[in-house]
């Protein structure tokens, strides 16, 4: 039987991913999680979840939403773009049944999927600091 858990290579373990994502990103979002995502050069999709206190009080709330999110993305991750991704659950997730989170996330990796063909290059190279002079 084939092991159902997703990899340490599918999963952003190290701060700085978190915070290069967090500074230089695109965006996509929707009634209950937000993404920041970035081009990655590993060939697969990598999913990092940040899901606060103040989506929950309830550390129970809080791993449903994250298992949640995990599920979904094991589901599609070999259909996504090499990016990296930090998915986002707003205050409003706790409330709602997992079938309509799973169904805004469905939503959530198409937006990713189109908005990565459409752009498939960056505006900028990752690295150049430069601005426009006038």
């Amino acid at each position: 039987m084939a092991n159902a858990g997703l990899p340490r290579e599918a999963r952003l373990r190290r701060p700085g991913d978190f915070a290069a994502l967090r500074t230089s990103s695109g965006r996509a979002g929707g009634r209950c999680f937000h993404m920041r995502y970035r081009d990655n050069d590993l060939g697969h999709a990598r999913l990092g979840l940040a899901i606060s206190k103040r989506v929950s009080r309830r550390a129970v709330e809080r791993n449903r939403i994250k298992r949640l999110l995990r599920e979904s993305f094991r589901r599609v991750r070999h259909q996504l773009p090499a990016v990296d991704m930090m998915v986002m659950a707003r205050e409003q997730a706790a409330g709602v049944a997992g079938p309509q989170l799973l169904a805004e996330l469905d939503g959530l990796w198409k937006k990713l999927q189109a908005g990565h063909a459409a752009t498939s290059r960056p505006l900028k190279p990752a690295g150049d600091t430069r601005t426009i002079e006038r």
